[in-house]
């Protein structure tokens, strides 16, 4: 299922048609890892088939969907020692162990056979009851996975691991990291809804993305920008459960599931955009952050200043209520 966009950019498409008469701004677009991307970036160079190559070695490494990918290899050994240097698969592991750790569990990449049961992952949705899920939660928890140097080692042989979590905000990070190398000052990243950016864009402004209005409808391309973010030497990436989820029988399934309970999180906070300096940290704390919901992300952020967030938690007097913490300036579109 494609992940819908979350994030906006607020760049007018006609501004950067007349890049044409300005050879040193670049703009390239297209599908990677299931959804779209949109990248600008000023160079005297086009690195536009670089990027596309890029993007196709990450989802050969990263790609759940990929049966060859190096994730999707781990995922079918039934052996206990899985061994690789790529230094991609190692990146998602590490950051996935640290923000486990930081979040109590609340963010955890061994949730794959969860989320999978549900349909939202890389098999066949399964008839879902207690039984199953408690059947499962066995197979969960970063604690399952030991990390001993460029191993990584299954202690039970049907453990599997989804990085969808943060795999579009490291992809980011892969794109933005080679434009780094290749000394480009000014330059946007956005893959799937999240976004890094550099400098300024060719008017000399800083770049400026919108957070949308949560829409509570699968199919709906309706979108309204609640707030507007300018993004300077930053990355954002946002969660929600208001596009991506379904009924059966009756019963409404979010995608974000709870690796403790095992059960789609059911609360308040229907989006949460994270501000960071990594857009896989961004993306990582985003999914942490809808796992825990409203009050405890509040408690947490006390004691991790450099996380900067914009939370959309349910509706008063048919409006919705924002939480933006104090490095997270917005424009209220509303006002």
């Amino acid at each position: 299922m494609r992940k819908i966009i979350f994030l906006a950019l607020l760049v007018l498409s006609a501004g950067f048609n007349s890049c044409k008469k300005n050879l040193t701004y670049h703009y390239h677009e297209g599908i990677a890892e299931g959804t779209t991307f949109h990248i600008y970036y000023q160079s005297n160079n086009d690195y536009n088939n670089a990027i596309d190559s890029l993007l196709n070695y990450f989802e050969s490494i990263l790609s759940t969907y990929k049966p060859n990918s190096l994730i999707s290899q781990f995922n079918r050994q039934t052996k206990d020692t899985f061994e690789t240097n790529n230094v991609l698969f190692w990146n998602m592991i590490n950051t996935a162990a640290k923000v486990n750790k930081e979040t109590n569990g609340a963010f955890d990449i061994t949730v794959a056979p969860l989320v999978n049961a549900y349909g939202f992952g890389f098999t066949d949705t399964l008839n879902i009851d207690s039984a199953l899920i408690d059947s499962l939660l066995q197979y969960v928890g970063m604690s399952k996975l030991i990390i001993n140097g460029n191993k990584l080692i299954k202690t039970n042989p049907h453990i599997q691991i989804d990085g969808n979590a943060l795999a579009k905000g490291q992809s980011v990070d892969f794109i933005a990291d080679f434009f780094e190398s290749k000394g480009i000052k000014n330059y946007l990243v956005e893959i799937g809804g999240e976004v890094r950016g550099k400098g300024k864009n060719k008017h000399g402004e800083p770049w400026q993305i919108g957070i949308d209005s949560p829409v509570d409808n699968n199919s709906s391309i309706e979108i309204n920008t609640l707030a507007v973010l300018g993004l300077k030497n930053k990355a954002v990436a946002t969660s929600g459960n208001y596009r991506r989820f379904y009924y059966k029988n009756g019963v409404r399934y979010s995608h974000t599931i709870n690796p403790k309970t095992g059960y789609p999180v059911n609360h308040t906070l229907l989006s949460s955009s994270v501000m960071a300096y990594k857009c896989i940290t961004a993306d990582a704390y985003a999914t942490a952050f809808m796992v825990i919901g409203l009050d405890k992300s509040k408690v947490f952020l006390k004691t991790h200043p450099n996380i900067d967030v914009y939370l959309i938690f349910g509706k008063e007097n048919n409006q919705y209520q924002t939480f933006a913490s104090k490095g997270f300036i917005v424009q209220n579109m509303d006002k």
